[in-house]
């Protein structure tokens, strides 16, 4: 019985060994699946991101209206058109235009002398190059500057285009056109049809440089292509205008006297706050510049007349019955960086501004602090004077 007995042991212990094994194996699997889980997301993390790479890379790189030339050369290939490209800064990669060329086939080019946008996209400058379609040097090019009127607009087109200043005038006075554009574009409202405004686009042509084909060019065609950048500018902020308590038309009339009081970026914030303190507290907004335009007279030209200060203009806020209140319009057309301080200004608590011969803006609290720092100004010679 005890040999019986010893046997029946040997071959339990034979017996346990294996089923350990299977057990130990096991535990030595689930390491190795981590491993292979782990690796199975970062591909897939990886896959995703060169996705993304991939299509903001084919996308523009700028502006609509800014437009380059570049010259493609006969028999130039995928790898040279990308370097004229992306030294022309038309393409974020050279290496997604190159996937791209590869994946749809594009196997030849035509040779040819193009005007592209950087607003275009990989796939329309690869069209453009495919078929051909060689644009005209752009013979006319205007330049409308940041904080400059709708007469200087009208000036600008007539000496570069075969229009006159009474065209551009006269297309204003169109009900039924300025009726079309309030239509097409959102922050165009029948508030620039106030009898009491002077030019209903005042304000509403955004500043910058722009290319048209010929001198043949329309005042509507020119008009068509300034509002559309102005739209592409304030689609940005549509949301924070429309929540806003002052409609498009007053936040671009408060751009506007900003553009004109400020010489510098950092101070226009600070020109914001004091219009919407003033305006708060019901008090006029007293600014020249508002006066400047209320009669037609060209900034920095000459000082004021205290007759033109005091007399009622629903543009002069230095005049009477103006307390409270905003310009009936715009006052000239901003740039985006008044836009936004227009739309962002910041908090403060002062109520008055007033800048020396250099441009420096000096920001105060109380009148009495104003006007010490105007005498400050005057005695040291830096009062700015026409």
């Amino acid at each position: 019985m005890e040999e019986e007995k010893e046997v029946n042991e040997n071959e339990m212990n034979f017996d346990t060994s294996p089923r350990r094994s299977r057990r130990e194996r096991k535990k030595e699997k689930k390491p190795i699946l981590k491993i292979l889980l782990i690796i199975l997301v970062l591909i897939i993390v990886m896959v995703i991101s060169a996705v993304l790479w991939y299509n903001i890379s084919l996308s523009g790189t700028g502006e609509e209206n800014e437009d380059v030339a570049i010259n493609i050369q006969l028999g130039s290939g995928p790898n040279t058109i990308a370097n004229i490209l992306k030294n022309a800064d038309l393409i974020r990669s050279k290496l997604a235009f190159k996937i791209y060329v590869k994946l749809n086939h594009v196997n030849s080019f035509q040779a040819g002398t193009y005007n592209i946008t950087k607003d275009m996209s990989v796939s329309e400058i690869v069209e453009t190059l495919q078929t051909g379609k060689v644009f005209k040097e752009s013979k006319v090019k205007m330049t409308f500057i940041e904080g400059k009127t709708f007469r200087d607009v009208a000036k600008t087109i007539a000496e570069n285009t075969n229009n006159t200043e009474e065209d551009v005038y006269n297309l204003l006075e169109n009900e039924e056109y300025i009726d079309s554009l309030i239509e097409k574009y959102w922050f165009l409202t029948d508030e620039i049809k106030n009898q009491d405004i002077y030019y209903s686009l005042e304000g509403y042509l955004f500043p910058n440089t722009y290319s048209f084909e010929d001198q043949d060019v329309t005042v509507e065609e020119i008009f068509e292509v300034l509002l559309d950048q102005t739209e592409k500018v304030l689609d940005e902020y549509q949301e924070d205008i429309e929540s806003s308590k002052y409609t498009v038309h007053q936040l671009l009339t408060i751009a506007s006297i900003i553009e004109n009081e400020a010489i510098f970026d950092k101070d226009r914030k600070d020109i914001s706050s004091v219009i919407y303190n003033r305006l708060n507290a019901n008090m006029s907004i007293g600014s020249d510049v508002t006066t400047y335009y209320a009669f037609k007279i060209d900034l920095g030209t000459r000082d004021l007349y205290k007759s033109e200060i005091n007399t009622y203009n629903s543009y002069n806020t230095r005049g009477p019955n103006m307390n409270g209140k905003l310009p009936v319009g715009p006052i000239s057309n901003a740039s985006k960086t008044s836009i936004e301080a227009a739309i962002y200004p910041n908090e403060t608590d002062y109520l008055y501004f007033v800048a020396d011969s250099s441009g420096n803006v000096y920001f105060t609290k109380t009148n009495q602090e104003h006007n010490e720092k105007v005498q400050e100004l005057k005695a040291n010679g830096a009062w700015v004077q026409f």
